[in-house]
């Protein structure tokens, strides 16, 4: 009997409590033999995450270690990782039965079933950290070395230490050699550093020797989401506001431009990715990135991924600027760049004065930061050519009472920038952190370009940003946060509004 993993057990509902000392939470990140276990460390006065395995006497130790040197030189680690679960779930119970009759291993049934789960987390995934990559709530894993606790950034609980800890330098060096293999990439002393994207889309960055980071090897993982967050998910961990989110939508009905900007992990693309929902169903959407973080919920829709390139002398390296340049050829309706920070900047706004509506990511904490970031190499952008932008979301970390949480501090829209790059702005949105509230003032300059371009009143554009605030505040009342589901329902939005309001009772 082939014994079973399941690597995608349910998410659970996790607590938000106000006192971070009464968290203790268990679940599970590879059923029935890996869970994560979040709690307060009254030792070190910590909420911690620990990572619970099967725990292995020194027999098993051996007979796992004797096991998997015998299989390293037999399993073919490609058709193991290719094929489906069950296919590989197979493959690595016959290959280690076989191993252990023919290496006369002596193995009762309930310790060979920890030893299967070990066999299948290092050759099929990779090694200690697979069930933290495999955990919905973690968004990057952080190791500083050898010697030191492996960190991770959680959804909910933020920064956590774990129980994981690299001891041995060969270990850690082979650890860091196979997450390049499984980049596609390569590390040696003579290129000791790692940045690719593995199989499943989460970014790796890692260092291979000790002279380049003096605690030995590093790595960190940035987890890709196949799963996007919903509108209606911002809207319940209050990130924005509906009001905010209404706002965007009336924006890009009417094709119009906008960059999110804000410091590292501040939740930049997983607000592009929601306000793609709003773009119009029948338009084509063109996204380039560097690494693929973007995920929409459309059929009409190409995604390109920038390569770097083979070997010296950049052969084949195929950078956004190249990309973005091809792009407009591709004719589409909206542009998605992932982030700009280089020359690609320049063709992304000349192509936003031409009437492509594009969005964008890029790492400011302000517009007047932007705006130099611009006008300053390696972008060398000018001042006037920022003026087709139209407005600015500013993602941030903030501190709410207790917890850590993400925000959209502000929303500018940009009025005009003159050739010394002096900006004149207007706020309708705006963040207040002492009160944790969100405040809408009505007057937008964006709504009032928009009412000369579309012919229709302000007053009505105000309109449709209320009732677009409101149907998602209704979503969010019912619980309706799915993925499929809010697109289905934006989507038909689309096409019918008046069918949608009624069924949901929006007026």
């Amino acid at each position: 009997m082939v014994l079973e993993i399941n690597i995608n057990p349910p998410v659970p509902p996790l607590p938000r409590p106000k006192d971070k000392k009464s968290v203790d939470v268990r679940y599970l990140l590879i059923a029935p033999y890996a869970s994560a276990h979040i709690y307060w460390k009254n030792e070190t006065n910590e909420l911690v995450y620990e990572l619970e395995e099967p725990v292995l006497d020194d027999y098993e130790k051996a007979a796992l270690e004797k096991i998997e040197n015998a299989m390293i030189e037999l399993i073919n680690v490609n058709v193991a990782v290719e094929k489906t679960i069950e296919a590989v779930s197979e493959y690595i119970d016959k290959t280690a039965r076989l191993l252990i009759d023919e290496l006369n291993i002596e193995i009762e049934t309930a310790s060979y079933e920890k030893i299967y789960y070990y066999l299948f987390r290092d050759f099929v995934g990779i090694n200690e950290v697979d069930p933290l990559i495999r955990d919905y709530f973690i968004e990057d894993i952080e190791c500083n070395g050898l010697n030191t606790p492996v960190f991770v950034i959680h959804r909910i609980y933020r920064n956590l230490r774990t129980n994981i800890v690299f001891r041995d330098f060969d270990k850690l060096s082979s650890f860091v050699e196979k997450i390049a293999q499984r980049s596609g990439k390569y590390v040696s002393y003579a290129q000791p550093l790692l940045d690719g994207s593995l199989p499943d889309g989460s970014r790796v960055n890692a260092t291979y020797t000790e002279d380049v980071s003096s605690k030995g090897p590093t790595f960190t993982i940035r987890k890709f989401t196949k799963i996007p967050w919903t509108p209606v998910q911002l809207i319940s961990m209050k990130t924005l506001s509906p009001e905010m989110l209404g706002y965007f939508w009336v924006l890009l009905e009417n094709k119009s431009n906008i960059l999110v900007t804000g410091g590292t992990a501040s939740g930049k693309t997983t607000l592009l990715n929601a306000l793609a929902f709003f773009i119009p169903p029948e338009a084509r959407v063109v996204s380039i990135e560097d690494t693929r973080e973007i995920n929409l919920p459309r059929e009409n829709w190409l995604p390109s991924v920038a390569r770097t390139s083979i070997g010296v002398g950049k052969v084949g390296e195929i950078d956004l600027f190249k990309l973005l340049k091809s792009s407009f050829r591709q004719n589409p309706d909206y542009l998605i760049v992932g982030e700009v920070r280089g020359t690609e900047a320049s063709v992304l706004f000349q192509g936003m004065a031409s009437g492509h509506s594009s969005l964008s990511t890029m790492h400011a904490d302000s517009v007047d930061t932007l705006i130099r970031r611009l006008q300053t190499p390696p972008i060398n952008l000018s001042p006037t050519l920022v003026n087709s932008l139209d407005c600015v979301a500013i993602a941030s970390h903030a501190r709410v009472g207790n917890h850590e949480t993400r925000k959209i501090r502000a929303i500018v829209e940009i009025v005009s920038i003159d050739k010394d790059g002096n900006a004149l702005v207007n706020t309708p949105f705006l963040w207040e952190p002492a009160k944790d509230v969100f405040y809408y003032k009505k007057e937008s300059k964006v709504l009032e370009k928009l009412s000369v371009k579309t012919g229709e009143s302000v007053a009505s554009l105000q309109n449709d940003v209320l009732i677009r605030a409101k149907l998602l505040t209704e979503l969010y009342k019912r619980k309706i946060f799915g993925f499929d589901e809010v697109g289905s329902i934006i989507n038909e939005f689309h096409k019918n509004p008046a069918a949608v309001l009624s069924r949901y009772n929006v007026g």
